[in-house]
């Protein structure tokens, strides 16, 4: 059980490792601006499916998960594939 400071410890959560989180730098660094965070992790997610996320580019991506909770209790979970 647990295991989350290890994976992360490890680097598996980065570049190289087995799941890349937030290449971008997260909605934090961007202000996390209201309204506009479900459209930055849309953006950043299909510059990564397509190849063209330039420096933060994930090699191979072909999945993406999108989780945004908003004010109210809204919640969308969007995944993303390349085909």
């Amino acid at each position: 059980m647990g295991g989350a400071e290890k994976f992360v410890c490890d680097g598996d959560n980065s570049y190289g490792g087995q799941v890349v989180t937030n290449p971008s730098g997260g909605l934090l660094s961007k202000g996390h601006p209201l309204g506009a965070t479900g459209l930055a992790q849309c953006y950043e997610l299909t510059h990564q499916l397509r190849g063209t996320a330039e420096q933060r580019q994930v090699e191979g991506a072909r999945l993406a998960l999108q989780h945004n909770l908003g004010l109210g209790g809204a919640c969308v979970v969007t995944l993303y594939e390349r085909v």
